[in-house]
C-alpha cells in the first residue's frame, strides 16, 4: 500500500473522534463571581475576562520578562522615549482600527475612561489597588474610616489623552508598573458603559459609583471588549460561561467558534468529562494527577510556570461574632473562641509549629515542590530559600499553647471552624493536616472543618466571619511586591480580611516598591519577610507548579504564570 495513503487512512479515524471541533470546554473548579473587570478579585474570573477585554500591552507567550504591544502600538521604555527619565511618566500610543464587539471604534478616550473607572470604582476587596497604588500613590480611594481620600481631579490629571496617546503620570517611581499594565489595563467602551448605567466619566458623578454596595453592578453579566471572544451568555444556575468568537476581531480570528467555562466542583466528575471527551481541558489538583496516567487520548501539560503560594492558612485577628456559628460559644471555655483569639502571637506560633510541612509536601506533591518559607515564590527578586521559617515541632507548639492567653488556652481548650473552598482539594488536605497536628497536642483542642462554595467563601472572608481559612495567591503580575503587599500590608487582600495591620511592615513595603535597583530591592524584601515571619499572620506551605490534563486533540496550548485561566485565542482542536 502507498505509504502516504496508509498514513492518511490511519489518521482519519483519530480526526473523526474529535468531539465538537469548533467548541472548547474547560472544566474549572469554581465559577466566576462577576464579568466586570473592575469588580472580581479571585483566581477564576480574570481568567475569563482577559479573553474578552484586552490590555494595552501583554506578556510574550509564556514569558514574564518580555512584553509585547496589544492595544498600544509600543511597549514604553526609556530607550524608545516613552518612559521619562525620572521613571514616573509612561506614554502609550493607542492602536487605530480596533473595534469593540458592538462595532464601535476604540479611542484613546476609551482607554482613559477604563483606567479611571478601574481605579475609582474601588470595590472593597476588589482589584482597584493594582492601579491605584502606582498611579495615585494610595492602595484605596478611602481611608480606614471609609472617607474618600482621593479626588477626581488628581486621577484626571494622572491619566491624560494627548492626541492618539494616553499618558500616565505616577505619584512616585513604581518598579513593577508595566507588569501591572500587561495584565490589568482592560479597555471597555465609554459610550457603551454610559448607555448601560455605569459611571459616565464625569467628575460630578464618580462618587456614586465608588465602592458599589450591590453585588451586581451594570456589567456583572454584560461584556463588550476588543478581544478574540465575546460573551454569549452566563448561565447563572449552572455557573457556565458561554463565549463565542468575535468575528470582527482586529487580529486574525480565533480558530475556535465557541468556548464554555464549566464549573465542576468534584474532581471525579471533571475526570469523567475529560475521559469521555465532553471536556477538552480540566483543572486537576496535583493530589490526583496520577489518576490521569494511562487515560486514552489524554495528555498532561505538567511543570507549568507558576508564581503561586498555595495553600496558606490565614488567621482572622478580629472575628465578626454576629450570628457566627464558627466561633462556637464565642468564649475561651472549651466550646468556642473569643473574637480576638488569634491576636495572641503565642496562639499563632503554636499553630504554625503544629503543621506537618514535610508530610504535606511528600503526601500531596510527592516532594516535587519547594517549601514556602515566605510569600515570595522562586523566580522573583526577594525570594530567599534560606529565610527563617517554621517547621513541624510539636514540642514547640505545646510550649506556645501553654503560654497562650496566660495559660487559659491549655487549661480550657478551644473549638472553632477552619474553612476551605469547595473543590479546593489540596487546601482541604492542608486543613486536615493542621487539624490532626493541633488536636494531637491536647484533647481539649478541637478544630472543625467546613467546605464552602466559592462565592460564599469570598463573602465570608471579607466579612471576617471565618476564624481561620485556607486559600492561596497566584500572581496578579510577576513581582515580589504582588506577594508581600497582599500578604503583609494592612490594606492588602488578606490583611484587610484578617483585620491584621503592622505600621512598620506597611512602611517597609512602601519603600521596597519605590526602589528600582534590583539588589537593593531584594535586600529590602529580606527584611520584610523576616518581620512577617515573626508576626506569623498565616501558615505558609508550598509554591506549587501548574498542570493541566487535556485531550490530545487540543492544539496551540501555552500557559503563563499570571493567566489565572486559559487563554483561548491560540487554541484549536
Amino acid at each position: 500500500m502507498n505509504a502516504v495513503l496508509a498514513a492518511l487512512l490511519c489518521a482519519a479515524p483519530v480526526q473523526a473522534q474529535v468531539k465538537n471541533p469548533g467548541t472548547f470546554v474547560f472544566g474549572a473548579v469554581a465559577g466566576v463571581t462577576s464579568l466586570d473587570p473592575v469588580y472580581p478579585y479571585d483566581a477564576v474570573s480574570p481568567g475569563v475576562i482577559f479573553n474578552v477585554y484586552e490590555t494595552l500591552i501583554a506578556f510574550e507567550g509564556e514569558r514574564n520578562d518580555r512584553m509585547v504591544p496589544l492595544l498600544a502600538t509600543q511597549v514604553p521604555s526609556r530607550a524608545n522615549g516613552l518612559v521619562s527619565a525620572d521613571g514616573r511618566t509612561y506614554t502609550f500610543p493607542i492602536r487605530k482600527g480596533v473595534r469593540f464587539q458592538d462595532g464601535s471604534p476604540m479611542t484613546p478616550e476609551d482607554v482613559k475612561y477604563s483606567l479611571l473607572r478601574f481605579m475609582l470604582t474601588d470595590r472593597a476587596g476588589g482589584p482597584s489597588s493594582l492601579l491605584l497604588e502606582p498611579i495615585l500613590g494610595a492602595p484605596s480611594t478611602r481611608d480606614d474610616k471609609g472617607a474618600l481620600r482621593v479626588s477626581f481631579e488628581e486621577a484626571d490629571k494622572a491619566v491624560s489623552v494627548q492626541g492618539d496617546r494616553v499618558v500616565v503620570r505616577l505619584k512616585e517611581p513604581f518598579a513593577p508598573f508595566l507588569s501591572i499594565m500587561a495584565r490589568w489595563s482592560y479597555v471597555m467602551s465609554k459610550s457603551w458603559a454610559k448607555a448601560n448605567g455605569a459611571w459616565d466619566g464625569d467628575a460630578a458623578t464618580w462618587k456614586k459609583f465608588n465602592n458599589p454596595a450591590s453585588s451586581e453592578p451594570p456589567f456583572f453579566e454584560k461584556m463588550n471588549g476588543t478581544g478574540p471572544f465575546a460573551l454569549e451568555r452566563w448561565d447563572r444556575q449552572s455557573g457556565t460561561v458561554y463565549l463565542k468568537r468575535h468575528e470582527g476581531y482586529w487580529r486574525k480570528k480565533a480558530a475556535l467558534e465557541r468556548a464554555l467555562i464549566v464549573p465542576v466542583k468534584e474532581f471525579a466528575t471533571r475526570k469523567l468529562m475529560l475521559q469521555a471527551g465532553d471536556a477538552d481541558l480540566i483543572e486537576a489538583p496535583r493530589l490526583y494527577l496520577s489518576q490521569m496516567n494511562g487515560l486514552s487520548g489524554v495528555r498532561v501539560a505538567d511543570d507549568l510556570p507558576r508564581l503561586m503560594t498555595d495553600p496558606v492558612i490565614f488567621f482572622t485577628f478580629q472575628i465578626n461574632p454576629v450570628a457566627n456559628p464558627d466561633i462556637g460559644s464565642g468564649k475561651l471555655d472549651g466550646d468556642g473562641v473569643p473574637p480576638d483569639f488569634f491576636q495572641d502571637a503565642d496562639v499563632r506560633k503554636a499553630f504554625a509549629y503544629a503543621f506537618d510541612y514535610d508530610g504535606f509536601v511528600k503526601d500531596t506533591f510527592k516532594g516535587a515542590v519547594p517549601r514556602a518559607v515566605s510569600p515570595i515564590p522562586p523566580g522573583l527578586p526577594g525570594y530567599d530559600p534560606k529565610a527563617p521559617h517554621y517547621s513541624f515541632d510539636k514540642a514547640k507548639a505545646e510550649a506556645y499553647f501553654r503560654k497562650a492567653w496566660g495559660g487559659k488556652v491549655w487549661e480550657k481548650g478551644f473549638r472553632f471552624t477552619l474553612t476551605y473552598n469547595q473543590g479546593g482539594d489540596v487546601r482541604e488536605y492542608a486543613c486536615q493536616i493542621l487539624k490532626r497536628g493541633v488536636e494531637s497536642i491536647n484533647p481539649k483542642f478541637r478544630v472543625d472543618l467546613r467546605g464552602v462554595e466559592w462565592a460564599a467563601f469570598l463573602d465570608k472572608a471579607q466579612k471576617k466571619l471565618m476564624p481561620a481559612f485556607s486559600r492561596g495567591w497566584t500572581a496578579d503580575y510577576p513581582d515580589a511586591h504582588n506577594f508581600v503587599f497582599p500578604f503583609y500590608h494592612s490594606q492588602g487582600r488578606y490583611p484587610s480580611a484578617q483585620a491584621f495591620a503592622d505600621p512598620e511592615l506597611d512602611r517597609m513595603i512602601a519603600a521596597a516598591v519605590r526602589e528600582t535597583d534590583p539588589a537593593k530591592r531584594a535586600a529590602l524584601y529580606k527584611k520584610v519577610v523576616a518581620r512577617g515571619q515573626d508576626l506569623v499572620p498565616h501558615i505558609l506551605t508550598v509554591h506549587p507548579r501548574g498542570a493541566y490534563p487535556m485531550r490530545d486533540w487540543v492544539k496551540g496550548f501555552y500557559d503563563n504564570a499570571v493567566f489565572m485561566g486559559i487563554y483561548l485565542y491560540p487554541l484549536s482542536k
